[in-house]
Parts: C-alpha cells; sequence; structure tokens
C-alpha cells in the first residue's frame, strides 16, 4: 500500500498545502485501487497532479467540516459534468447525514442531491468492524470531537495505516492505532496554549497516543499554518521513541 499525501493544513488550506486529503493505492486483481482518505477544499486540485480524478475507487470522509469533506463539491460536478459523460457511481463513506450535507453545501435539493454520482454509506452502519473496498480492509470508530468523527484504519495483504482524523485524545483512537505500521495523526494544537478540551491533539498528545499503542511509525499531520510545526514535532519527539515526521504534501510512502 502507497500513501501520497495531497493536503495537510489543519483547519483550512496554507500557502504550501491544501487541506486534509491521502491517497491510498494498492494492488490487487491485475490494477491499480485507489481511495482517498477526506478531501477537504483545496485538495481536488493538487489531486490532479498524481492521478486522474476519474481512477478514484471510493471516498472515505472522517467527519463533516470542511477541511475534510468540501471538496466532494467539485468532485460532485467533475464525475456529473465531465466531457466522457456522466461517471458511474463510487462509493463515498462518512457520518450518516454525509448525503445531506453535502447538498446543502452545493445548494441542491437532498434529493436526489449527490446520490446519483456517489453511493453514500454510513460508517456508522459497521462501528468498529472491518468493511472491504477491493484490497482495502477498512475499520472506522467514531472519536472525540464536536462533530461525529471517524478515525479509520486501513489494512493492505498485513499492513496497517492509522489515521486519527480530527480528535482529542480517546480510547477509541488508541484502538485505531494499535500496533499501526504507519500512525498519521493530527496535532493541531501545541502544550501550554489554552486549547479548548475535546477537540484535537497537540503534538505531545499525539506521540503520547503513538506510544500507548505500540504504533511502529508516526506521521504528524492538520498542523495549522498559524503555528510553526516543528513545535508539535518536538513535542511528539519527547515522548515517542520511534521514527516521526511530518506529513509532507506531495510524499509518497510506502506501508
Amino acid at each position: 500500500m502507497r500513501m501520497t499525501v495531497i493536503g495537510a493544513s489543519g483547519s483550512y488550506p496554507g500557502p504550501e498545502s491544501p487541506a486534509s486529503c491521502y491517497l491510498l493505492e494498492a494492488e490487487h486483481e491485475g490494477r491499480t485501487w485507489r481511495i482517498l482518505m477526506d478531501l477537504g477544499n483545496g485538495a481536488l486540485g493538487v489531486l490532479q497532479r498524481y492521478v486522474d480524478p476519474l481512477a478514484i475507487d471510493g471516498v472515505l470522509i472522517s467527519h463533516l467540516h470542511a477541511d475534510h469533506c468540501l471538496d466532494l463539491c467539485g468532485y460532485y460536478v467533475l464525475r456529473k459534468y465531465h466531457p466522457m459523460g456522466h461517471q458511474a457511481r463510487i462509493p463515498v463513506w462518512g457520518p450518516g447525514d454525509t448525503p445531506a450535507r453535502m447538498a446543502r453545501a452545493y445548494d441542491l435539493e437532498e434529493d436526489p442531491g449527490m446520490t446519483e454520482e456517489f453511493d453514500f454509506k454510513s460508517f456508522a452502519d459497521s462501528p468498529g468492524r472491518p468493511f472491504t473496498l477491493g484490497p482495502f480492509s477498512i475499520t472506522a470508530r467514531e472519536v472525540l470531537h464536536p462533530v461525529t468523527a471517524y478515525g479509520i484504519r486501513v489494512e493492505v495483504d498485513g499492513r496497517s495505516l492509522a489515521y486519527s482524523g480530527d480528535t482529542g485524545a480517546c480510547d477509541a483512537l488508541d484502538l485505531a492505532a494499535r500496533d499501526a505500521d504507519v500512525f498519521l495523526c493530527e496535532a493541531s494544537f501545541i502544550e501550554d496554549a489554552p486549547n479548548p478540551p475535546d477537540l484535537h491533539l497537540t503534538g505531545r498528545e499525539a506521540g503520547q497516543t503513538a506510544t500507548r499503542a505500540g504504533a511502529r511509525r508516526l506521521l504528524l499531520t492538520h498542523i495549522p499554518p498559524w503555528h510553526d510545526a516543528k513545535v508539535p514535532l518536538a513535542e511528539a519527539r519527547e515522548v515517542y521513541a520511534g521514527p516521526l515526521e511530518l506529513a509532507t504534501p506531495g510524499k509518497t510512502y510506502e506501508i
């Protein structure tokens, strides 16, 4: 499995990166399968540097804040009005209200909304239980955030990627990250700041989670442009002894 970081900026696009979006690729049955984890604002444009958007097999939306889902609107237009014709539906997993939320975001009637382009599925239908798309085995667990949000674990051929989405520290995140080969974890807050509770992680909390979970490699992501990314990186390094780096837009990681 390969992961290319399309966007890693926290809360809104930054000067060097769109908001959250990660392209996962794996070989299966004679072809490359591709899914996206999140499709935040600014990501669809950059995605086209790395893959034809029509080659995507499915999308996983961790939660319905704009920096994780809003470019699904542009993707709807691309699939509906493409010169090659109206494209076949692809599955989109997310919180249960994803179809209505995305219809409102593009000022559509909820029926049909975007349902002729996307086959919407709810993570709540299989909480903590894996489901499959091609070679990908996917497990979503609800985490701690002001809106319904999920941490996501993706496994292929015995290799595992855990993605925090947006969350405060919680048992569900520890479970999602347990023994993961790569733990892609948000670090939106810094220590010793007046951080609201149950919203995001500091770099230190991300490192502590990785240590408790026994994650083999930690990638910090979702750092807002107003922070110096070296600060949460240093915080995590104090409490996590394994390989550690910032998720770099445009970089591909072998998992």
